[in-house]
């Protein structure tokens, strides 16, 4: 009776083996080149050629699954798929829901902008001349022009009317004379000889100095708040500017945990780079690598520039549901030889990867 007992546990031992080793995994991917590239008759990247010799090594039969992004990273939470071989960003939320492979990439994420063209940026320069703060400080410098020109003139009129004539010619000799004191030119056509006025061209002088530096500043300060706001040279320029990233990534949750106010969020790099570059957008911000190779390989987005900025250091992995930690230590094992080996360089080299 034992032996018969031993027989049918044994069979059922060997039943489930066999019925593991059939097992196919679905494997979720969505478009993400260099990592994931569907060319429409087979895949490549470099996600697609670590899967492969992973599943090869591990002798794992698989069938893959195309899906947008978002729907991709619900099927891991929920176990609808069995793996998702994108460069998915580890981040502690993420890890809360899904269990991630050892990483096998580290990058970061980026800033695309639209090139100005030099019409616009000649438009910029002109509207920082043309603003309020400017055309106020220009105002009050004519009005102080004008006052210290009339007590010149009043002032020095008698006793130096040969300087400040009488009438309205005087009048003009007065703010003439106000103007190239106030700007320091000196030509020294003209000059006080009362007490007066030379008190006010003293006041004219002092004054005049600290106003011309201030209004000066002013411009100064006017265009390059322009400048920032067409080719903007740090993170924050763009907090609260229309900006874009891909649905659920680790860039979006990046973005809002730093308070970006208006934030457009796409399923695929190629929709968000289409918008920016239509101006409906003023910035996409995504992975580093992402971005710039799909700037290179279509040629429709060369008026788009990624800026010099790094943000949000990623760590790249294959992401699994939390039922599969076994399977997961597996493909980590097999994922530290792999990408120990020389030819794991010669692959990044291949698609223009490198790590920072």
């Amino acid at each position: 009776m034992k032996k018969l007992v031993l027989l049918i546990l044994l069979f059922e031992s060997l039943c489930l083996n066999s019925q593991t080793k059939n097992d196919t995994l679905l494997v979720g991917y969505t478009q993400a080149a260099p990592f994931v590239v569907d060319n429409g008759k087979n895949l490549e990247g470099l996600n697609v050629w670590l899967w492969e010799r992973v599943a090869n090594r591990l002798n794992i039969n698989y069938t893959m699954v195309p899906m947008e992004f978002s729907a991709m990273l619900d099927s891991v939470r929920t176990g609808g798929i069995d793996l998702s071989i994108n460069p998915l960003t580890i981040t502690s939320q993420r890890s809360k829901e899904m269990e991630f492979t050892h990483s096998f990439y580290a990058s970061n994420a980026t800033i695309a902008v639209s090139e100005v063209s030099s019409f616009n940026k000649f438009k910029s320069f002109l509207a920082g001349f043309f603003n309020l703060g400017f055309l106020g400080g220009l105002m009050i410098l004519l009005f102080i022009i004008f006052i210290f020109g009339v007590l010149g003139w009043i002032f020095e009129r008698k006793k130096n009317p040969e300087v400040f004539r009488p009438g309205s010619r005087g009048l003009w000799d007065g703010v003439w004379w106000s103007a190239v004191t106030l700007t320091t030119v000196g030509y020294g056509d003209k000059a006080p000889v009362t007490k007066l006025g030379k008190v006010t061209a003293l006041l004219l002088m002092f004054g005049g100095l600290l106003f011309i530096s201030g209004l000066t500043a002013s411009i100064a300060s006017s265009l390059t708040v322009n400048q920032l706001t067409n080719n903007p040279d740090g993170f924050y320029e763009f907090k609260d500017r229309a900006v874009g990233t891909i649905d659920k990534s680790g860039t979006e949750n990046f973005l809002s945990e730093h308070f970006f106010k208006n934030i457009q969020t796409y399923q695929n790099v190629g929709q968000g780079l289409s918008d920016l570059e239509k101006g409906k957008i003023d910035a996409f911000l995504y992975d580093d690598p992402i971005l710039k190779y799909a700037i290179q390989k279509d040629s429709t987005l060369n008026s788009i520039e990624l800026l010099p900025i790094k943000f949000d250091i990623q760590f790249y992995a294959f992401g699994l549901p939390k039922s599969h930690t076994d399977l997961e230590q597996r493909i980590s094992q097999r994922i530290l030889e792999i990408v120990e080996t020389e030819e794991w360089d010669m692959v990044l080299n291949e698609y223009g990867l490198a790590e920072f």
